[in-house]
């Protein structure tokens, strides 16, 4: 028989045409961000608005929301399952409230480290000096509150579930979005209470698990396609706000974006060093969600890569990681609740000549550390910036001022944010001597995790080699 096109490999599926650098997801979601870029230069250079978009641009913005919104569809049955399944498996695990302690400690600890950043970078480059921009009227928008913090503890439904009505010209429509630390306070409880039951929770347990499988299943058919939501998220990004709008805030831009370079590319290798660890394959390893986090603007939304970059890249033990991420992606954000609010209150205390003195800048320390969960389950930034003004009583009329360039700023952002919801397990992992090191260690294959349906024994492996032989 002829040599055919398509041979098996000895994993047992036919191989590809393509280079191997061509089927890797990280090169698949830079070639993504290129072919974005130009799409949405090309949109915007037809004309397209955010009021009025082309058709190119149309297509581009509906890529890219639709496949957002097919992330974070799966969020949540994804946190209530993994919580659920993580609780019941540090049963197996001595140290379960001493991994949870660290897990918060460390979380404190780098959300300081990026703040002081943060403060000095403002005082440094003088963000608010001279800037030419007219001052707006007073800010009206969502704004940060601590009790209401401490109220949204409490579910209001078991889903975590919130709906809110609109009207616009007499025609009523209505949204639903959840309440990610809702879902996380009923799946602790609901995790516990399956472990306090015993022996009769155990049925519950095996159908959560089972559950935790094929949603992790659905989630790898949705970021195998991250490639195509790329291209319509950045499109979209850039024909809607383009370069330009960075202008007059343009030393403000540098400043936020020097504080996550700061933080991204000298702050954490060093806490990687520190413990032992290979930078490069701290980076390899997380690599893959901090494209998607860049491109899609939300952790919550990158939370399943996230999560599984940090188990099967990182080596972190799927039972602690699975707690671990979730809280970090409501908890944990360097870049959105430590290094943000800390240069914009100080671009708006230069804006308006308010000198701040060193009781203030504690308060900026404190409300960075302790203010990213008061702000968890809302979007962007911006709650937590006002939560961080209205402490410091400086005007809220000041959020107004940046909101223009906020799309841009927060992909930097949440790119960081995302490193370092990966970098703390395995910080914790490490020091706790659970990290699988081999696994860390291990070559990257190309793609952010080996999907499960190619993964095969070693019998089936050699049959395959005496097939693909036989064919030939």
């Amino acid at each position: 028989m002829s040599n055919s096109s398509n041979t098996l490999t000895s994993a047992g599926k036919t191989s590809s045409r393509l280079p191997q650098w061509a089927t890797s997801f990280g090169v698949q979601i830079i070639a993504a961000l290129v072919i974005g870029l130009a799409l949405g230069l090309l949109a915007k250079a037809t004309g397209s608005t955010t009021k009025a978009p082309n058709g190119l641009g149309a297509t581009l913005q509906t890529i890219g929301s639709s496949y957002v919104s097919l992330l974070q569809t799966a969020v949540v049955p994804l946190i209530f399952t993994a919580v659920v399944s993580s609780i019941a498996n540090l049963r197996q695990v001595s140290n379960a409230a001493k991994l949870a302690w660290n897990t918060l400690l460390w979380f404190a600890i780098t959300s300081l480290i990026a703040v002081l950043i943060g403060i000095g970078l403002g005082l440094l480059l003088q963000p608010g000096a001279g800037t030419g921009i007219t001052k707006k009227a007073e800010y009206a928008g969502k704004t940060g509150d601590w009790w209401a913090f401490l109220t949204g503890l409490f579910p209001k439904n078991f889903l975590g579930l919130g709906a809110s009505t609109t009207v616009t010209d007499g025609v009523a429509s209505t949204s639903i979005s959840f309440n990610v630390l809702q879902i996380l306070v009923i799946a602790i409880a609901v995790g516990v209470a399956a472990l306090k039951v015993g022996k009769q929770a155990e049925p519950f347990l095996n159908l959560n698990a089972s559950a935790l499988a094929v949603i992790q299943k659905v989630l790898w058919w949705i970021i195998r396609i991250a490639p195509l939501g790329t291209i319509g998220l950045i499109g979209n990004a850039v024909a809607v706000y383009g370069w330009d709008t960075i202008g007059s805030l343009g030393k403000f831009t540098l400043a936020i974006y020097a504080g996550l370079v700061l933080v991204l590319f000298a702050v954490y290798p060093i806490l990687v060093k520190a413990h032992g660890l290979s930078i490069k394959q701290y980076y390899s390893g997380v690599w893959p969600a901090v494209q998607l986090a860049f491109v899609s603007r939300s952790s919550i939304g990158t939370l399943p890569l996230t999560q599984r970059v940090t188990e099967r890249n990182l080596g972190v033990p799927q039972g602690y990681a699975s707690f671990a991420v979730p809280l970090g992606a409501t908890t944990k954000m360097d870049g959105c609740a430590a290094i943000y609010p800390a240069i914009a209150a100080i671009f708006v205390a230069q804006f308006f000549g308010i000198n701040l003195d060193i009781s203030q800048y504690l308060l900026i320390v404190v409300v960075s550390v302790l203010g990213s969960a008061a702000t968890a389950g809302t979007t962007g930034a911006v709650v937590m910036l006002t939560l961080t003004l209205s402490t410091l009583g400086l005007p809220l009329a000041g959020v107004g001022l940046l909101l223009a360039i906020d799309p841009i700023l927060d992909m930097g952002r949440t790119a960081v944010n995302v490193a370092g919801q990966a970098l703390v397990p395995a910080i914790v992992a490490k020091r706790q001597g659970i990290l699988d090191e081999s696994l860390y260690n291990a070559p990257r294959k190309g793609t952010a995790f080996a999907d499960d349906d190619h993964a095969v024994s070693p019998e089936t492996a050699s049959e395959a080699r005496e097939l693909a032989v036989a064919t030939t």
